[in-house]
């Protein structure tokens, strides 16, 4: 083993920063050890506080109508329902005395189950218990009410309906606690639970089991790659370190944000995976660049500066413009996508610091141990080495590429646009229980109701009126809505008691629960003329608000997006021209991802191979979601390619010869760092909740089409294509670079006339990388 050199820690060049972090290593890993366990205790049972809603705009008119009627007609607002079965669930055709409950059928042909007496008495005295129970408004039923929307078609199954009022985690922590004493045998009937809060809250559980299962897939998957990477165990399990740090840390951060606003529980998905793959990408840099400073020479503490004033910097600027990405979700009202803003920015963060700090104090303790145990070499014994450990295979491609440039641009370019054509059939829709697998026990009852009673259960509108109104003018309201195009029956008015000037209609429309009708019925509703106010909630209308909202602030959102990568991408390389080709080819990275999310899981081709139920539409804020995270991971590889391209442009002025260097220097590291990530994607990937599943997978794709494809073929070309003109910027913009930029390097950059020279060659100059 080598001996490790160290110099001074305060010789040589360095900031502040890089003499703080490598002054006292011990109290810094001392501490950040303490941090860890706090944040531990700060993290722990954060999953319990979060939500699974949070895809309503809470501004929006069915927001207003929905709490409304459910203060004052909680009837009306079932979000509990419980599922009466009398024998072979929703079977028709089979004989009445089938089953366990023969005794209690009529027998006869036409005669239903549910109306059994002893059916009839049972279930009124389950639906009087439940009224009674603290927290539980509005108890309706087909035994009450004779609604037939209550009562299968075969006439073996009914339901009792009921609100849980209260917050969404109030109202959880009552489900929890009457659940156990209402699901399964009550004398003739079986009792299953289903409704909108019995679906959310077996989603979280099932979220919560799938992550834990998901980071028991990716941990040692991760390690594994890592020393396959690196070669040595030690340097192997330094990022997977980091990675771990940032995830707890973020848990503990949400905790603390869940005392104040609603997080949904999707975000754990993007902690995990946000945590290993950022990490990871952040450590890999950090680490390579800091071998790559030993093998030439440098002793531990002057590897550790030099790694810090260069490869940290990026790793800085990379985490900003992740961070950017994900912050533009906070424009948006729906607290769905606002958690992945906390989440992400949260683990940016931390990953970042964890990266700038822990790592160079690791890196000052183990010296040139960071190479230690090198397992490759129990698999390479009797055989040589591999040759290509510089790069130079990424040399000779990024060669050949900038070759053929215009065939590579046009040719990469096109192949991208062809697999994003069939997003443009996309069709929004809004979460259901089909998110969760067939065998979900909410999600076979929600089936049942769907398949088997009359009316398209749970997929009509309501119709808030407000305001006093005659007996003549609410009839004549009604009449006005049953005529509109589309509304199979419209029944009320129900009137609220006290002369409190209140009332609701209820409206059935004709086809799908959201589809096109439905949302046309929401829009002719909302106009319909009225002697009082009117406001208008259900499904569809939820999903027309949600898009509106959507529309509303994504040019807001896509416009951060779009100004802060290219002020921060100018800042890294002075260029004009650079930023807008970040944009765009990070653009054209996420076609194959939005292509696959439509012909996939709106189409349903392999639904049955990754265990999912296509519902014909993609829910609404899934593809901003998606576009955010894998727009701010593209931007992550893309400052990695371009501040090596920029730092040896910077020594050499030598435009084309940059570009090879850049390529040949990160293009091992970038894969590596991509394979990783969608290791960990795929394995979130692997969820049993249909969102999640898409995320990941998604995201795994768009990373590596942006690593394998656009860093390694689209980028060089482009480049090529563009030539000396690459990194032109006028006088002003110049000198404000010079002012305020950001550069791996600290020699000036040359003058842009030299940037179409191309006398330099990688036999000039002395080249190494021990892994990568």
């Amino acid at each position: 083993m080598a001996e490790v050199k160290k110099s001074a820690p305060g010789g040589g060049t360095g900031g502040g920063w890089t003499r703080f972090v490598t002054a006292r290593p011990r109290l810094t890993l001392l501490v950040a050890l303490v941090l860890t366990a706090l944040a531990v205790l700060a993290g722990g049972g954060v999953a319990d506080r979060m939500g699974s809603g949070g895809w309503e705009d809470p501004a929006a008119e069915s927001t207003y109508a929905t709490e409304a009627l459910a203060r004052e007609f909680p009837g009306s607002q079932p979000n509990l329902l419980l599922l009466l079965d009398t024998g072979e669930t929703g079977e028709a055709g089979k004989t009445e005395g089938a089953g366990k409950t023969a005794g209690n059928a009529t027998g006869t042909a036409g005669a239903a189950a549910v109306d059994d007496p002893a059916v009839v008495a049972e279930a009124r005295k389950l639906a009087e218990r439940l009224d009674a129970e603290p927290g539980v408004d509005g108890v309706g039923s087909y035994w009450s009410t004779g609604s037939p929307a209550l009562r299968s078609e075969d006439g073996r199954q009914a339901v009792i309906a009921a609100r849980i009022a209260g917050e969404e985690k109030d109202a959880a922590a009552v489900l929890d606690r009457i659940a156990p004493e209402y699901r399964g045998s009550h004398g003739p009937v079986e009792v299953s639970l289903g409704g909108g809060l019995a679906v959310r809250h077996e989603m979280q559980t099932v979220i919560q089991e799938d992550l834990l299962r998901a980071e028991l897939i990716a941990l040692p998957l991760t390690l594994v790659l890592l020393v396959m990477v690196f070669g040595s165990a030690v340097a192997a399990l330094l990022p997977l370190g980091v990675g771990i740090v940032a995830i707890l840390g973020t848990n503990a951060v949400l905790r603390g944000i869940t005392e104040f606003t609603d997080v949904s529980v999707f975000a754990q998905n993007l902690t995990t995976a946000l945590g290993l793959g950022l990490a990871i990408d952040y450590a890999l840099f950090v680490v390579r660049r800091y071998r790559e400073e030993l093998a030439a020479g440098a002793d531990t503490y002057t590897a550790v500066r030099t790694t810090l004033r260069t490869a940290g910097r990026t790793v800085l600027f990379s985490a900003l413009t992740v961070a950017v990405s994900l912050s533009a979700m906070l424009v948006f009202p729906q607290y769905f996508l606002r958690s992945f803003a906390y989440a992400g920015i949260a683990v940016v963060v931390l990953a970042a610091t964890a990266a700038l700090t822990l790592l160079p104090a690791a890196l000052v303790l183990l010296g040139d141990r960071v190479n230690a145990l090198d397992l490759r070499r129990l698999l390479r014994r009797g055989r040589p080495p591999r040759e290509d450990t510089d790069g130079s295979g990424w040399a000779r491609a990024a060669d050949l590429v900038m070759r053929r440039a215009p065939v590579f641009a046009v040719a990469t370019a096109a192949g991208l646009v062809l697999l994003g054509l069939p997003f443009l059939g996309v069709k929004f829709g809004t979460a259901d229980d089909r998110q969760l697998p067939v065998t979900a026990a909410s999600r076979v009852v929600q089936d049942q109701l769907r398949d088997g009673f009359p009316g398209n259960p749970g997929g009509g509108l309501t119709v808030l009126a407000e305001g006093e109104a005659t007996p003549a003018q609410y009839e004549a309201f009604r009449e006005r809505i049953s005529t509109i195009d589309g509304v199979g029956r419209a029944d009320g008015p129900v009137t609220a008691g006290g002369g409190a000037g209140q009332a609701y209609f209820t409206v059935v429309p004709e086809g799908e629960t959201v589809g096109p009708g439905a949302q046309r019925v929401v829009s002719e509703l909302r106009a319909a003329p009225a002697p009082f106010e009117t406001s208008v909630t259900g499904q569809a209308a939820v999903l027309v608000d949600s898009k509106d909202a959507l529309a509303e602030r994504l040019p807001w959102a896509a416009a951060i997006v779009v100004l802060a990568t290219l002020l921060l991408v100018f800042l890294l390389t002075g260029s004009v021209l650079v930023p807008v080709q970040a944009v765009v080819l990070n653009a054209l990275s996420l076609t194959a991802m939005f292509g696959a999310v439509v012909w996939v899981f709106q189409e349903g081709h392999l639904a049955g191979l990754l265990g999912f139920t296509s519902t014909g539409d993609i829910e609404t804020t899934l593809p901003v979601l998606m576009f955010c995270v894998a727009f701010g991971l593209s931007m992550d590889y893309g400052v990695f390619l371009l501040s090596r391209i920029k730092e040896e442009y910077d020594a050499t002025g030598d435009h084309e010869h940059s570009v090879r260097f850049g390529l040949r220097r990160t293009g091992g590291l970038i894969t590596a760092a991509a394979v990783i990530l969608a290791v960990v994607m795929v394995a979130i990937g692997t969820s049993r909740v249909t969102n999640t599943k898409m995320l990941g997978l998604g995201v795994a794709l768009a990373v590596l089409m942006d690593a394998m494809v656009v860093r390694s073929l689209l980028v060089p070309s482009v480049m090529k294509l563009t030539g000396r003109f690459t990194w032109w910027a006028p006088g002003p913009l110049r000198r404000f670079h010079d002012r305020f930029g950001v550069s791996e390097s600290d020699a000036p950059a040359p003058a842009p006339a030299d940037a179409d020279s191309d006398s330099g060659t990688d036999a000039d100059r002395k080249e190494y990388s021990p892994a990568l």
